[in-house]
């Protein structure tokens, strides 16, 4: 390969590089790495937090709340090291990363599914979190109107999306992400302070809800695949530090890290109150969704759905920039398609498209949640950092960090077999009231 070629071709990867939505812009501020990180990790899981700690009980409910918040904290503690830990080099992208720990072809098939998984998953599950919120607040409002199928809300809610999927990267979406950010500590105090209002309820029980061990074990099981989906920012998070500007002296890992202890901060302001308070209130009577045990005032908890509506168009953008990323890399450099905006129109709109029909299908997608969460959130955000991590650096046997990040592989390990089971299970008990195109 000549000289000359290998400018041509460095040409050419420099202009795809500059049209790709995760690295063709990096100036983002530390500030724009805590709102990212807030919009992709509190989704509308918070929700259903105090239903989750119906199903674990007190002990053992704080418990896993409070290891799930360290080990995640610790997990993305170590992806935004690992993000530049090749001087020179910058791992913009999650596959990339897996690339250098396990070796070019087993990085991408071990890293590339999993996060696909995710990525789509949340935006199907954020489809029909959306469709059903604007649907709750519709009813919220006004009782005695005639009801509509949640299938047009869904597609009311896809509608802003086509518009929004246009925004070329990350950068241009901090504002949308900034209004979720807020949107998600807003709708989380209403949820709280409304339990509070409310009060505990005269006939509260914290004993678990199903009658029989098998239930309880399972019901067990379960939960841990929903507290597992509200810990699930690690997918994005290489892509959100991509966007922060590097030089050897300030490397981007100072601004994220402050990024992401602020998100931590406020995602416990977010969690802990909600998933404490609303299960101290109503005991083992919650519904899935805190809002809808909570039914009075009647604006307050309308307020509360138009937030989480707004909150979840910006995390549906966040998890989908990654994908946007992959579908445009695969068609630019595999299949040689010019970098156009004709290209990213038809290729974004059908993934749009596609996530709304899915939604409005199987509506009761939630339910595969925990499924999908103990499955593929499990390994993205508890484990797989601690395995590279030991695959690269390679740490002293029986030293901290190595034993640390093997009680987070064993932890992960075992959330990612247990959640499954039990949303399985949950998924065939409820398999009669399924409804498709409900």
């Amino acid at each position: 390969m000549g000289l000359d070629d290998q400018q041509e071709k460095d040409a050419r990867d420099k202009e795809i590089n500059d049209w790709l939505p995760i690295t063709s812009s990096r100036n983002a501020k530390w500030w724009y790495s805590a709102f990212h990180n807030v919009t992709a990790m509190v989704g509308a899981g918070v929700l259903s937090l105090p239903y989750a700690m119906a199903g674990l009980g007190w002990g053992p409910g704080v418990v896993i709340l409070v290891l799930s918040w360290i080990i995640t904290l610790y997990t993305l503690w170590q992806m935004v090291e690992m993000h530049e830990m090749v001087p020179g080099k910058r791992f913009d992208r999650y596959h990339e990363l897996g690339q250098h720990a396990f070796g070019e072809k087993l990085g991408l098939w071990i890293v590339v599914p999993q996060q696909v998984i995710v990525e789509v998953g949340v935006d199907i599950v954020y489809m029909i979190t959306g469709g059903k919120s604007l649907q709750k607040f519709h009813n919220t409002v006004c009782p005695d109107c005639k009801p509509i199928k949640t299938t047009y809300f869904i597609m009311i809610f896809a509608s802003c999306h086509f518009v929004l999927s246009h925004l070329p990267n990350f950068n241009s979406i901090s504002g949308v992400s900034f209004a979720a950010a807020v949107m998600s500590l807003t709708y989380s105090t209403i949820a709280w302070t409304a339990s509070v209002h409310k009060g505990v309820q005269p006939d509260v029980q914290y004993s678990y809800t199903a009658s029989t061990t098998t239930g309880r074990v399972f019901t067990f099981f379960s939960a841990l695949g929903d507290v597992a989906f509200a810990y699930a920012g690690h997918n994005v998070v290489l892509e959100i530090q991509a966007t922060i500007p590097s030089t050897p002296e300030k490397p981007s890992k100072g601004p994220m890290w402050k990024g992401v202890i602020f998100a931590y901060i406020v995602v416990a302001l977010c969690y802990f109150p909600v998933a404490l308070i609303g299960y101290w209130m109503f005991g083992n009577s919650v519904a899935d969704n805190i809002l809808i045990t909570l039914e009075k005032p009647r604006w307050l908890i309308a307020g509360a759905n138009m937030f989480v509506v707004i909150h979840v168009i910006g995390s549906y953008q966040i998890y989908a920039m990654p994908v946007f990323d992959m579908l445009e890399t695969l068609l630019v450099k595999n299949l040689k398609f010019r970098p156009s905006f004709m290209l990213r129109l038809i290729t974004r709109t059908l993934y749009v498209a596609f996530t709304m029909f899915v939604g409005i299908l199987i509506p009761f997608f939630g339910s595969l949640l925990g499924f999908l969460g103990g499955l593929a959130f499990a390994p993205t955000t508890y484990f797989l950092p601690c395995i590279m991590w030991l695959a690269i650096y390679k740490p002293r046997r029986f030293s901290l960090s190595w034993f640390a990040n093997w009680i987070c592989i064993v932890l992960g390990v075992l959330l990612m077999i247990l959640a499954p089971i039990g949303a399985l299970r949950q998924i065939i008990l409820n398999a009669k009231n399924f409804k498709f195109f409900s």
